[in-house]
Parts: structure tokens; C-alpha cells; sequence
């Protein structure tokens, strides 16, 4: 099914941005010539910069550029969060502002989102123009991700990416969450496909990762799985290395009592401390698990949450048949 581009509805093109006094007018323009014939807003987000880039997005005085200013440095997460909680788009499209993201791939994003009924499409980088320091977090945290989730995807990092307005809105982004947000909108429920885009060298400015982000990655990843994987059943995780270290030292101590009964010296043995501590250290593992999912039921209901979420409803069928009993009963009556 062909679709014209007034068919997309209204597009938000989220782009944090820190230092980038250079790119910023540049990028508006590859922008407007990429989505001529759309409706859109481009929404800037500058993470309290140190150099012209709010002078830069100001002057340009366009009505379709929001320009949101940070209060101080936050990050990227809570940039992009700042931006996508502004933005009145049906789709929202996130890219970085160094102009290493090509917006000409912005329409072929959106027709497979739009015509395969997808929720995410995200960029491959397949000709990465990165240097090797930058790339080695990004193939960490792909690696731990394929490993750790059913989530197979060959670039996590790529910021290029077109999200349906009910899945952006539901991302919740902090501390270096922007790296997971395909994984993060996979545990939530979202179908998600990537296309190889095109991806360009730094000209202007100067990258802002390095080889120092790795830990905060591999941080965040352990903090979201957990999050998204056992939030509502933490018992399962903390039960379960309860049982383990209690079952572990449970059975040094049988065997140490075994040792007494046959008359054999067991004080001062390290192994003894060894099986003492161990179970101590499953029982706290097991009453951690009921505290904490007693804290989980609290946060659901409190805040009437539901543990679940609905992509779509379809019920042509009913609605038909709801309608046809309306026109019935009127008749009848």
C-alpha cells in the first residue's frame, strides 16, 4: 500500500544537542530538504552548551524549530526526554545533532514503520565512520544485549530511529538510558525493525564518548534488564539466589555435623564460617525478594499502574455486530 505524506500525520524530529554551534543551522537545512512535503517540527534540545548553539538555533527564527534550554547539563537521556515529552507528532524521529545522521533516510524509515505496521524502525550504521575508542561500548553493550535478551538487533547505538507516539511516550529515560532505548521499547512490547542508513564523518565540533562510558553502559544495562525483566516478580530473582546460598549452606553444614557425629573436630574449620554465612546470606537474599515485591505491588497500586500494556485493538467484528444490535433493538422498539 502506497502512502502520500500528508498520510503520516505530523512528524517531531527530536535532536539533543551540546556544542554543536556548527551543525546546528546545517542540519535544519538537510532536514527541510529531506521532509519537504511533510508536516513537521524540528525540536532542538540544548543541554546547556557552552559555546553559540542556542545563538545559532535562535537566529535561525524558523516557526517550525522549538528550541527547549536546559537548566544545566543533564544528558542525553533526559534531553531526548525533555523532547519527546514536548513533542505533538503521531511519529517521533530522534537523531543527533553532529550531522553524522543522514535525515534523507528519514522517508524510507517511515514508510516500512507505516506499511509493515511496525513501532520502531532504527538505523544500521553499516559503514560506521567512527573511530575504533568510540565503538568499543557500543559493541559491548550489543554483545551483553544479544546475550541477555531475545533482542537481536547489529547496531543499539545508532540514534536514527521513528517510533509510533504511543511507544515514545511510554520510554522512560535517565542516566545513559538513550543507549537502550530499542531494548527498553522491546520489554515494553514494541515490534522493532532496522534498515541499514547511511552515516557520515565528524566535520564539525568534537565527539563527546569515549572509552570512560563503557562501565556507565554496562551499569545502566544491568539496571534496565532488571527493571524491565523482574520488576513485577523481583522474588524470582532474589528467591532464587536465596535458595541457592542457602541450599549451598545448608549442605557444609550437614556435612560438618556429619563430621561431629563421627567424632571429628570441626571448630575453627574456614569452611564451617563458610557454611554459617552462606545461609545467612540466602536468608537475606530471600527476605530482600519479599520486601522488594511487596515495594512493587505498592508502586503498581498506588499509582493505579497497570503491569500491562496494549499495542492495539482490533474489533471490527464486535463494533459490526454492536451496531447492528443498536439498529435491531430500535427497530423492534
Amino acid at each position: 500500500m502506497a502512502f502520500s505524506k500528508l498520510d503520516y500525520g505530523y512528524l517531531s524530529v527530536i535532536i539533543p544537542v551540546y556544542n554543536e554551534e556548527d551543525n546546528v543551522a546545517l542540519l535544519t537545512e538537510r532536514i527541510d530538504n529531506a521532509l519537504k512535503g511533510f508536516q513537521y517540527e524540528i525540536i532542538f534540545i540544548d543541554d546547556f552548551s557552552t559555546d553559540n548553539t542556542r545563538v545559532n538555533i535562535l537566529k535561525m527564527n524558523l516557526p517550525h524549530v522549538t528550541l527547549i534550554e536546559l537548566r544545566k547539563n543533564y544528558g542525553q537521556s533526559l534531553a531526548l526526554s525533555a523532547g519527546i515529552d514536548t513533542a505533538k507528532g503521531d511519529y517521533i524521529i530522534t537523531m543527533d545533532g553532529d550531522l553524522q545522521n543522514d535525515p534523507t533516510d528519514i522517508p524510507a524509515m517511515l514508510q516500512k514503520l507505516k506499511t509493515e505496521d511496525w513501532d520502531v524502525v532504527t538505523g544500521i550504521r553499516a559503514k560506521r565512520k567512527d573511530n575504533f575508542v568510540r565503538t568499543i561500548p557500543s559493541k559491548i553493550a550489543n554483545f551483553i544485549i544479544r546475550k541477555a535478551t531475545k533482542l537481536d538487533l547489529k547496531d543499539q547505538g545508532c540514534a536514527l530511529k521513528i517510533f509510533t507516539k504511543e511507544i515514545a511516550k511510554e520510554l522512560n529515560l535517565y542516566g545513559e538510558m538513550h543507549r537502550f532505548i530499542n531494548l527498553s521499547a522491546f520489554l515494553n512490547g514494541a515490534k522493532i525493525a532496522q534498515v541499514p542508513v547511511k552515516h557520515h564523518e565528524r566535520k564539525f565540533g568534537k565527539s563527546k564518548y569515549g572509552l570512560g562510558r563503557t562501565f556507565k553502559v554496562v551499569n545502566d544495562l544491568l539496571l534496565i534488564l532488571f527493571q524491565r525483566k523482574y520488576l513485577q516478580r523481583p522474588m524470582h530473582l532474589f528467591g532464587n539466589m536465596g535458595l541457592i546460598f542457602f541450599g549451598i549452606g545448608s549442605s557444609i553444614n550437614i556435612y560438618l555435623l556429619i563430621l561431629k557425629i563421627l567424632g571429628q573436630n570441626i571448630w575453627g574449620k574456614p569452611i564451617l564460617i563458610l557454611g554459617v554465612m552462606m545461609v545467612l546470606i540466602g536468608i537475606q537474599f530471600f527476605t530482600i525478594g519479599i520486601i522488594t515485591d511487596l515495594l512493587m505491588k505498592t508502586y503498581f497500586e498506588s499509582q493505579k499502574k497497570k503491569p500491562y500494556r496494549i499495542r492495539k485493538i482490533s474489533a471490527f467484528e464486535s463494533k459490526n455486530m454492536y451496531e447492528e444490535n443498536k439498529i435491531t433493538s430500535q427497530i423492534i422498539s
